[in-house]
């Protein structure tokens, strides 16, 4: 392809997406293909000839469309908010473009030096003290296992240049919440840790991190011989949003020794608004954290922000220095390769870059107010409708809630029935999209919102929509709660 007929297809795709933006919000939220039906419309073998992109747009409505479920759209209120603002979008395509490869400073200055400063500009934002350093990853997932690799060499005294965990005289040990996001499971056993020692300490009814019981994991860990090495904590858990209390947890891993890693995922975007750090009071004694613009923020996927207070330590663990990869600048410069597990890397601080300068800080602070006001007045609904039960505090932007009626209290499994029929029937109408969870036994339906599009009105909306589905007239009163401090559940 050359630049012209890229210019002219590219017009040609700029409009198909704003278009789609546009009328997003009269498309059904949860795509209705059927397994298989998205590839019946694709033959079987390639093209043995190039057949150019001519139909693109055409196929794209024909073949794609159908199968896209719209994280986008204003009635999305299922698993997290994924936000891609137009901003992030335009700034994948110059990144596409360039076609940059970040590997080392030498191989594309600007995207190290970019990175560099958007890392430091996001710090600011949340608050964080200056001890902290920042690097880009894909996921929380791979954010987290780089701090659970860090934790077990910290520990280890960087055993890996040794025998490794196969050469330690004891066990390693990794603690978490019962409500710890799957990627810390997965985490520990890549790591090498095992599945025998990951302890995954019960909540309280809050849902958070129970510390006298970690304190007891801990305290028989020792006696039988095993070596307490990381501990996470959540600040936002997936299920809830609960938040596990981080200075308590701080003291804990000082006095113990472990490596303090924090989850902050989709929570550390609420941390752009100065009266909401109360949720992670005792961060600046982590050792690593991570957040994902690419959920509230605006910074289309994939962009997770880690953070970590001994870069040093983390390059140290992270490092290779094959004598193809060294430059004469190695010595005054960061090569972001040593910063993560990946060698390649892509231009993503384009996307954080291009969002916070669209919007300012100011800008993105009044959306994040926006959705926590949200999410508080539909807390206020469900607190105040006889027959709707709220499952858990509503910190941040999730509400969990079922419908509980006279007649089925006390009948778990006919409530789970039921509440996964109201969900169901939500999501078939097509105007919202809800998700359902079991929170220690419970059936519960999860409404998170945080969408770019989504107002007041499409919260009233899906309350509305969940209160008919349930036979309940769509009645709506009361006022949100207090800003700033959690509600009980």
């Amino acid at each position: 392809m050359d630049p012209a007929e890229f210019r002219r297809l590219g017009h040609e795709l700029v409009d198909w997406v704003a278009d789609y933006r546009a009328g997003i919000e009269d498309l059904p939220v949860m795509s209705r293909a059927q397994p298989g039906e998205i590839e019946a419309l694709l033959p079987a073998d390639p093209p043995v000839k190039g057949e150019g992109l001519a139909d693109i747009v055409a196929d794209l409505d024909r073949v794609v469309l159908p199968g896209i479920t719209h994280w986008t759209h204003p009635g999305w209120f299922a698993y997290f908010p994924a936000n891609t603002d137009l901003a992030s979008v335009l700034a994948d395509l110059v990144s596409s473009g360039l076609g940059a490869q970040g590997m080392n400073w030498q191989t594309s200055p600007a995207a190290t030096e970019v990175e560099n400063v958007v890392m430091e500009w996001l710090r600011r934002m949340l608050g964080l003290p200056d001890t902290f350093s920042g690097v880009i990853q894909d996921t929380a997932s791979t954010a987290t296992l780089c701090a659970l690799l860090c934790a077990r060499e910290w520990t280890a005294g960087y055993g890996q240049n040794r025998g490794g965990l196969q050469a330690e005289p004891h066990p390693l040990v990794v603690y978490a919440s019962d409500q710890a996001h799957s990627s810390v499971r997965k985490a520990a056993l890549l790591a090498g840790f095992g599945a025998e020692n990951l302890r995954l300490i019960e909540t309280d009814d809050a849902h958070a991190l129970r510390i006298d019981l970690l304190e007891q994991a801990i305290e028989q860990d020792m006696a039988d011989g095993r070596r307490p090495c990381a501990l996470v904590a959540a600040v936002g858990t997936t299920a809830t949003t609960a938040l596990d209390p981080v200075e308590a947890a701080a003291r804990t891993a000082q006095r113990h020794g472990l490596w303090l890693h924090v989850d902050a995922a989709l929570a550390g975007t609420a941390m752009i608004c100065p009266e909401e750090r109360w949720m992670w009071q005792g961060i600046e004694h982590a050792d690593s954290l991570v957040l994902n613009p690419h959920k509230w923020l605006g910074a289309g996927f994939d962009l997770s922000a880690y953070y970590v207070r001994d870069p040093e330590h983390l390059v140290r663990v992270m490092s290779t220095d094959p004598s193809y990869l060294r430059t004469a600048q190695d010595g005054v410069v960061r090569n972001l390769r040593d910063w993560g597990i990946p060698l390649g890397r892509r231009f993503r601080a384009l996307k954080l870059w291009f969002v916070i300068r669209e919007y300012g800080v100011e800008g993105l602070q009044e959306r994040v107010r926006r959705d926590l006001a949200n999410a508080r007045w539909l807390q206020a609904q469900v607190d105040e409708a006889p027959d709707w039960q709220r499952m858990a505090p509503v910190p941040l932007q999730t509400v969990c809630l079922r419908h509980v009626p006279a007649e089925l209290r006390g009948d778990e499994t006919a409530l789970t029935i039921h509440n996964l029929t109201i969900a169901d029937a939500v999501n078939a109408a097509g105007r919202s999209y809800v998700t359902s969870a079991v929170l220690k036994g419970r059936q519960m339906i999860r409404v998170s919102i945080g969408a770019q599009a989504t107002e007041r009105r499409h919260v009233e909306g899906v309350w509305a929509e969940l209160r008919a589905a349930a036979g309940e007239p769509a009645v709506v009163s009361g006022e949100p709660a207090a800003a700033g401090s959690p509600a009980d559940a």
